[in-house]
């Protein structure tokens, strides 16, 4: 595993009508099974952080996990879960969204962050938003601070951002309606 730039874009799969007709699906475990891919998103991501006041990173269930898990731990800050709904054995704190295929709860322990820490959130792909969005209210609520959303991927054309107005936010790539 050289010094090598890999095109992090050409390792990942589009499935096309996958979950549904007329969906073109990115798919990250083609990145994911890459050594040399996996470790430069980790390490660009780390890069990105390194200098900030992280407290805490949210992952979103379920590839967020995956990506915030080994940011955390190249940080030295603490990871949370943010996962669908009655999966978290604890008290919970919960948001209803609207999804593109229909409404759906995420949910995360009421006792994971404090007030006044910094949060940054991360999940593999930013599509319409609603996760991401909701993901925000879950973190506001119990008194946290957003410092960043990030992803692997961005689709622009579903304008997941215009749902995040006032959040910063970083992407690797994006695909266009390919």
């Amino acid at each position: 595993m050289g010094g090598k730039i890999v095109d992090l874009k050409s390792k990942i799969r589009t499935v096309p009508h996958w979950p549904i007709k007329g969906v073109m699906f990115r798919d990250i475990t083609t990145l994911l099974q890459d050594p040399e891919a996996f470790k430069q998103a980790c390490d660009e991501l780390y890069n990105r952080y390194k200098n900030e006041k992280i407290d805490v990173v949210v992952g979103i269930e379920s590839r967020g996990f995956i990506f915030g898990a080994v940011l955390a731990y190249r940080l030295g800050c603490s990871f949370v879960p943010i996962r669908k709904r009655g999966k978290l054995p604890h008290k919970t704190v919960s948001h209803t969204y609207q999804k593109e295929y229909g409404p759906d709860t995420i949910e995360m322990h009421e006792d994971s962050i404090k007030k006044g820490d910094r949060v940054l959130v991360i999940d593999d792909l930013i599509a319409t938003g609603g996760t991401v969005a909701a993901a925000t209210k879950l973190v506001e609520t119990l008194g946290g601070i957003i410092h960043e959303l990030a992803f692997i991927i961005e689709l622009p054309e579903l304008k997941g951002r215009e749902k995040l107005k006032g959040y910063k936010i970083f992407t690797m790539v994006e695909f266009e309606g390919e």
